[in-house]
């Protein structure tokens, strides 16, 4: 089990509305925020399966889906130590009593390939759904001298392909896989995803109904032969307001699902 160094500062945040609790870094490292509640809502509602979530950070995405899927279980995959100690301190906290004996944390990295992967905890078909938040910045978009953040958030060479073969190999024949990028990502995330997982439905996320998508969720099932298509739009916030709109407010606190499902 990874603790935290005595003295670490921290916060600690609530989520859907206070049904879960994440400690997270006050300052170095990755917070979480409205990307993991949005990949947390493309796995549907009636969901009972085991969850993958890769690069899981202090476990929001992987509680968020717990908190509104109740018959579901989730490992918090996450390669860094310090955050894997941060998922460990969530998991303990006394908010989420209710979802600790359905989670757990894996310290391991998700590129791993063949042997190595199973032998770090991720066996092949061991799972029904993956999903994924992967450090999408490139370099000079998150520039910053915090080690722990950039590692959080700048994304590596090939990094789709690497995470979506991990995710091909652990996820069984129907299960889901589902990833957050951004909009000028779409081609290398489609690429990534062929021939490993089909019947890809893709869902932008707009701040404004008259604005550029600034997130893209890819959602998809490996083996299906279905045709991609293209979900409609999930706009943030009502015309001229910074109020969010119903459905992205029902969506970002576990009441509903992205895909309606």
């Amino acid at each position: 089990m990874n603790a935290l160094p005595a003295g670490t500062a921290q916060t600690v945040d609530a989520f859907h509305r206070g049904r879960f609790f994440l400690v997270q870094p006050a300052a170095s490292g990755h917070r979480a925020g409205m990307d993991a509640m949005m990949l947390a809502a493309s796995v549907p509602s009636a969901f009972a399966g085991r969850l993958a979530d890769f690069g899981a950070g202090a476990g929001a995405a992987g509680l968020a889906v717990l908190s509104r899927c109740a018959a579901a279980e989730a490992v918090l995959v996450e390669r860094s130590p310090e955050m894997a100690a941060f998922a460990e301190a969530t998991l303990a906290h006394p908010g989420n009593a209710a979802l600790q004996g359905r989670a757990s944390v894996l310290e391991a990295d998700v590129t791993l390939t063949g042997r190595a992967r199973v032998a770090a905890g991720l066996a092949d078909n061991g799972f029904d759904f993956a999903v994924m938040n992967p450090p999408f910045n490139a370099g000079a978009d998150r520039a910053t001298p915090d080690a722990l953040k950039r590692a959080a958030h700048v994304m590596e060479d090939a990094l789709f392909e690497r995470w979506v073969r991990s995710a091909a190999a652990v996820v069984k024949p129907r299960g889901g896989l589902a990833v957050i990028a951004r909009p000028e990502q779409l081609a290398e995330l489609v690429a990534a995803v062929s021939g490993r997982f089909g019947g890809a439905e893709i869902l932008a996320i707009h701040p404004r109904a008259d604005a550029a998508a600034i997130r893209i969720v890819l959602r998809a099932w490996r083996g299906s032969r279905a045709k991609l298509s293209l979900k409609p739009p999930l706009v943030l916030h009502e015309s001229g307001s910074d109020r969010f709109s119903a459905r992205a407010d029902a969506i970002n606190n576990g009441m509903a699902s992205l895909f309606g499902d």
